[in-house]
């Protein structure tokens, strides 16, 4: 059951919001068992299981593929061009939908059950918007769960730890506006090149001081001509927090650089920051009880992000990675992953009941 819906979801990648095969494949499903089956906004789908209790616990499932060709050579490989399900949203589509089959033959729960399928987890992230529905307030959810597979870690095994396990993030764009002048003249002009190379001195020196940071950049596009000094150069980079104190002291350190920057420099500096995803923060209390009812093994932080972290600022929450093992990383074109962990993450999920 968990091997066929994976590999058939596997076949139809789709990105961002415009999930329209594997929203129809995942509701074709539901659609059969005795919950209601909706749509809180767009192609996100949703299915509540009523057992007449107080309270509901959530389960997220994330469902878009990534713009990359697939290279796996898999009989059941991608069959839409330059798309591939290539960070495992396929496997935790197949766990939740085998979790709406073992609700369906009404087991003893706790609480209701919503099962969460989420479009655009990898761009603009789809949990914002399904929050802003009411969807948790109208159906009482207080508790939620998630998980991802995850590659370098033992294969069959669950990891978590409570705080901080995902970073929090901004795309982070700095522009520097001076003069261009003929180099022989130099010293009449106001050096973006030499501003960037200053300013990226001072960000990186303050993120080396803070452990739960990491802020680097990618990209530099400067200037027009070797021989004459640069009028304008843009930074790209990406900025990574483990908490919201650490993330809110770099932003003031990259405005402070930036000051420092034009006073040594002459040139205008004008950073931009995207709003970006929260820390994936685990509730404490509710990791505890989790291993009690199922082995979870401890792992290190990562400055990997996601939106499941929306969700948590709503209720309690924990995320969990399950263990894939292997070499090849998420996002890679040759990613997968041996299907018989998918049972794992089942019976995971199963226990959280």
């Amino acid at each position: 059951m968990l091997t066929e819906y994976r590999r058939d979801l596997h076949r139809i990648p789709e990105t961002g919001w415009q999930v329209e095969k594997t929203a129809a494949y995942v509701k074709r499903v539901l659609s059969e068992l005795p919950c209601e089956v909706f749509s809180p906004v767009g192609n996100a789908l949703c299915a509540y299981f009523d057992f007449g209790k107080p309270e509901t616990v959530a389960f997220r499932s994330d469902m878009d593929g990534l713009p990359v060709t697939e290279q796996t050579g898999l009989p059941f490989a991608s069959e839409h061009a330059g798309r591939m399900h290539a960070c495992g949203h396929d496997g935790h589509m197949a766990i939740l939908l085998g979790l709406a089959q073992t609700l369906s033959k009404k087991p003893k729960t706790e609480r209701n059950v919503l099962l969460i399928f989420e479009p655009a987890e990898e761009t603009t992230g789809g949990a914002e918007a399904i929050v802003e529905t009411g969807l948790f307030e109208k159906y009482d959810v207080r508790r939620v769960y998630g998980l991802h597979l995850w590659p370098g870690v033992e294969e069959g095994k669950v990891f978590s730890r409570a705080g901080g396990l995902m970073s929090r993030s901004c795309e982070v764009s700095v522009r520097f506006t001076g003069k261009s002048v003929h180099i022989a003249r130099y010293p009449e002009g106001k050096d973006a090149l030499y501003a960037a190379v200053r300013f990226i001195e001072a960000a990186y020196g303050y993120a080396a001081g803070k452990e739960n940071c990491l802020l680097r950049f990618g990209k530099m596009a400067s200037g027009e001509v070797r021989n004459a000094v640069s009028g304008e150069t843009v930074l790209e980079g990406s900025l990574r927090c483990l908490d919201d104190k650490s993330y809110d002291e770099m932003r003031a350190a990259l405005s402070d650089a930036a000051a420092q920057t034009e006073r040594e420099t002459g040139c205008a500096v004008e950073v931009r920051r995207t709003a970006g995803y929260p820390p994936v923060t685990n509730d404490a209390a509710l990791l505890r009880e989790a291993k009690t009812r199922f082995p979870i093994f401890d792992v290190e932080p990562t400055y990997i992000t996601e939106d499941f972290s929306v969700y948590q600022r709503q209720v309690p929450g924990v995320f969990f990675f399950l263990g894939t093992g292997g070499e090849e990383l998420l996002h890679s074109p040759r990613f997968d992953f041996n299907e018989r962990v998918l049972e794992t993450g089942l019976a995971l999920f199963t226990a959280l009941l």
